[in-house]
């Protein structure tokens, strides 16, 4: 068994996809091999007619902690081309329903790929937060562009600025999730829904998430874009050496000359 299938497991049973965080030891943080793992799973199910609905989810205790620091300090996207980008890409023009079970922790990409998802049934556990600025960093995954169409710009600032977590009935509040229930019933609320969704007509889907999301579809990736420069750019600046830093040693970030 391969590195990226033990981290990322990917099933499919009755026109569904099921794609696995399975790397609690670590939190569920993601490298770059998990990330190209993803988008090779996304791929294949956007190919195979057999597939209806695509599932994401993680553990009871944790969805994902967002970025392995290590692995990406190691492997920074450099290019559009690399796996991380390949992924929200994937995600973000995926056309069939994609479906996300939140319990624990969603950090940084483990919250933004939630707005690229068609429905969100999270944990009474869950804990979002997108914490890019206090990493130096700009948002991703086009979440600069789609946290204020959702939230209203200020709760996306309160949000985006200063990185702070919010909590399941929050996101419920605002609309990022459609129900919330006990950790221990999400990955199965997210399941039947699925079910319920692969018993239905594929082309109807399709099209009728397609209607939905024309307007938005170019933007959402001209905007992704941008982002993506301007991240490999901050990342190579004073503010996030800082960030990283600190964390890797375990002390309080100093951006008094950042």
């Amino acid at each position: 068994m391969t590195e990226a299938t033990q981290d990322i497991l990917v099933h499919t049973e009755a026109g569904v996809t099921t794609i696995t965080f399975n790397r609690v030891d670590k939190k569920n943080s993601i490298t770059t091999t998990m990330y190209a793992a993803m988008a090779d799973a996304l791929v294949a199910a956007q190919a195979d007619a057999s597939v209806r609905v695509v599932v994401f989810q993680g553990d009871v205790a944790v969805f994902s902690a967002g970025n392995d620091i290590g692995d990406f300090l190691q492997q920074p996207p450099a290019t559009q081309d690399s796996p991380v980008f390949r992924f929200l890409r994937a995600i973000a023009a995926f056309p069939k329903p994609v479906i996300a079970a939140v319990c624990g922790p969603a950090v940084g990409i483990g919250t933004t790929m939630l707005f690229h998802c068609d429905l969100v049934y999270a944990g009474d556990n869950a804990a979002f937060s997108m914490p890019f600025v206090n990493l130096g960093l700009c948002p991703e995954a086009a979440s600069s562009l789609l946290v204020p169409q959702m939230m209203g710009y200020h709760r996306a600032a309160e949000a985006l600025l200063l990185g702070e977590p919010f909590m399941a009935e929050a996101a419920l509040e605002v609309g990022l999730v459609n129900r919330v229930v006990p950790p221990t019933e999400c990955n199965g609320v997210a399941q039947a829904q699925a079910r319920k969704l692969a018993a239905k007509p594929l082309s109807a889907l399709i099209e009728t998430k397609r209607l939905m999301k024309q307007g938005q579809t170019p933007q959402v990736l001209a905007v992704m874009a941008e982002e993506g420069a301007s991240f490999g750019r901050m990342l190579r600046e004073p503010a996030a050496r800082e960030a990283f830093g600190a964390f890797m040693a375990k002390r309080k970030p100093d951006f008094s000359n950042c």
